[in-house]
């Protein structure tokens, strides 16, 4: 994003500048993301599945809830939701979660695909959890699988093989989203409350999430400004909820999605459809998309929820509500829908993650045209995708 550019520049640079008061609202911060075409050109008419999409993209299903995946004799698992791609040789696999409780399936599961973005194999990675909403890539291949409950735990996973196993020290608490950050070497967390808070996990040794250290995101109650981090003093969140243990924790209304490239991270809330745009370089925080501040006319992403980028830096926020869209956003702050699924509105839009190539999105709508959980749809859009 120009923001952070301006901020890291601002930071890193030959001369060190301090935002204050009304400087740093007009020096720093730009307004959030603006309506503007799409780079794509227009939505064209919907395809046979329902999907509109710019010209020269096309969309397939790759799997349905409760039916066999096809080419393998693996039944998907209801109501996808998180999911992310991770590189297979000259393939990749796409993990899913499942955001139901632990005795209708909850879980996660996996597709693996072969160069040409055939389905070669598909299996469950984890069983037996309650309402697996959405999750995180790390560097070391592993998937976070998080769960939306007020107890709920991160568990790990291994989409190549491997028993998922529980991290109890990342807290306990209403789990979200997560994403890795190998410079700083923590992983960031969000809150699905609408007072809930931003987390950071900082392990004590990388690639071993069994131990280390709880911290929340410290700062005031203006929509941009510089933040601190303060340690959790018990993480397991019994009897006084993690959100709760520390003076000063910013509450942010309905964490969601989290996104992590470039010393910035990401994350949307669902509660007041904003985007948040955090400079890890500068320990500052502001609005990357804000629907109660766009302009002309409507704002084209309303119930934000997960989201994730393009190897062009190009932001992807999908609905979980409004017209089941998936919105960009662009480096310079302008924001587009890039598709829209048509008679699906008892759905939501999850799990959206781009192959390691950058030119096929994976993406789920959690209840399809049943608007029940049984009725998931897991779909893929190819076409020229910027890079």
């Amino acid at each position: 994003m120009e923001r952070r550019s301006f901020l890291r520049a601002s930071v890193l640079g030959g001369t060190a500048v301090a935002f204050t008061g009304s400087l740093w609202q007009s020096a720093a911060l730009a307004a959030p993301a603006q309506n503007a075409p799409s780079p794509y050109g227009p939505l064209q008419p919907a395809d046979a599945n329902g999907i509109q999409l710019p010209a020269g993209f096309t969309g397939q299903v790759v799997a349905r809830s409760r039916q066999t995946v096809p080419g393998t004799s693996y039944v998907w698992h209801d109501a996808p939701d998180g999911g992310a791609c991770f590189a297979d040789g000259t393939g990749w696999i796409y993990v899913s979660n499942s955001e139901v409780s632990a005795s209708a399936g909850g879980g996660a599961s996996m597709l693996r695909f072969d160069a040409t973005g055939k389905v070669t194999q598909a299996r469950r990675i984890l069983s037996g959890t309650n309402t697996n909403c959405a999750g995180g890539k790390t560097p070391w291949n592993t998937w976070l699988s998080c769960e939306e409950t007020s107890t709920g735990r991160v568990w790990e996973t291994y989409p190549f093989g491997g028993t998922a196993v529980a991290r109890p020290a990342m807290g306990r608490f209403t789990h979200e989203a997560a994403a890795a950050d190998p410079v700083r070497r923590a992983i960031y967390m969000t809150e699905d409350r609408s007072d809930g808070c931003f987390y950071r996990f900082v392990p004590n040794t990388w690639g071993d999430l069994s131990s280390g250290t709880l911290q929340v995101m410290v700062a005031g109650s203006a929509t941009s400004g510089t933040f601190t981090w303060a340690t959790v003093p018990d993480p397991d969140g019994s009897p006084t909820a993690t959100r709760s243990q520390v003076s000063g924790a910013k509450r942010f209304n309905g964490g969601e999605g989290c996104y992590y490239a470039d010393d910035t991270v990401w994350f949307t809330t669902k509660g007041d459809n904003r985007v948040w745009q955090v400079d890890l370089a500068s320990n500052t925080y502001e609005l990357a998309y804000d629907d109660s501040l766009v302009s002309p006319g409507t704002p084209p992403l309303t119930g934000v929820d997960n989201v994730t980028g393009s190897t062009a830096g190009d932001l992807y926020v999908a609905e979980d509500g409004g017209t089941m869209d998936i919105c960009m956003i662009t480096p310079d702050d302008r924001i587009s829908v890039f598709l829209r699924i048509n008679g699906q509105s008892g759905s939501e839009i999850t799990g959206p993650a781009f192959n390691p190539a950058g030119n096929r999105l994976y993406f789920s709508s959690q209840r399809g045209t049943s608007g029940s959980s049984s009725g998931g749809i897991t779909y893929c859009v190819t076409g020229p995708f910027r890079t």
